[in-house]
């Protein structure tokens, strides 16, 4: 028996017989019927979950590159501040070895002893100077509020002028345009008929 005949006997529909069981008002003669209305809108919906995962991975990317470069900032913001806080320190320490030194040639202490301390002073300083620390120069200078931190206002002294800097009470540092500590400074008074 052939293959087509086998079917036929088990009852099983063959492709040649949809055609012919077709009502007639279908007006459909052995051709397959295209799917009113399904084939439009199948596509978009195809593609609309492809197009939410598309901008939900390209948000989160950008989520991902916005948290690296956050993280990064504050890393290096941590590293700086600790040198800051290191520097500090030096500096400090550089302000007491600067005090031992008055003190001790106002004691006429020993020369050795002098020259000792000078030289640990003078090496923490280049350590300083190394990592880009260096001394706001104030005396003489017109004050300025961002390097300088006024601590006593005196009479003008002859030959200084009104508004400038005519003592240093504790020398200021700054690495690069950064202030680490400012300079506290005793300033001339401005005369104040002057603006009559």
């Amino acid at each position: 028996m052939k293959p087509r005949d086998r079917s036929a006997l088990a009852g099983e529909p063959r492709p040649d017989d949809a055609a012919e069981n077709l009502p007639a008002e279908s007006g459909v003669s052995g051709e397959a019927a295209p799917p009113a209305e399904a084939a439009p809108s199948a596509a978009p919906e195809a593609g609309a979950p492809a197009i939410d995962y598309r901008d939900r991975w390209l948000r989160t990317e950008a989520d991902l590159q916005n948290y690296r470069r956050r993280a990064q900032r504050e890393l290096e913001d941590a590293r700086r501040d600790a040198e800051q806080r290191v520097m500090l320190d030096l500096i400090t320490a550089i302000d007491d070895l600067e005090r031992a030194l008055a003190a001790g040639r106002e004691a006429q202490a020993p020369e050795s002893w002098v020259q000792g301390v000078g030289l640990v002073a003078g090496r923490m300083g280049e350590a300083l100077a190394r990592r880009g620390v260096s001394v706001i120069e104030a005396l003489g200078e017109p004050f300025d509020p961002a390097y300088h931190e006024a601590m006593l206002e005196v009479p003008a002294p002859p030959g200084a002028a009104p508004g400038s800097v005519v003592e240093v009470v504790l020398k200021g540092y700054r690495r690069g345009d950064r202030v680490l500590r400012p300079a506290r400074v005793v300033v001339a008074r401005r005369d104040a008929t002057a603006g009559e």
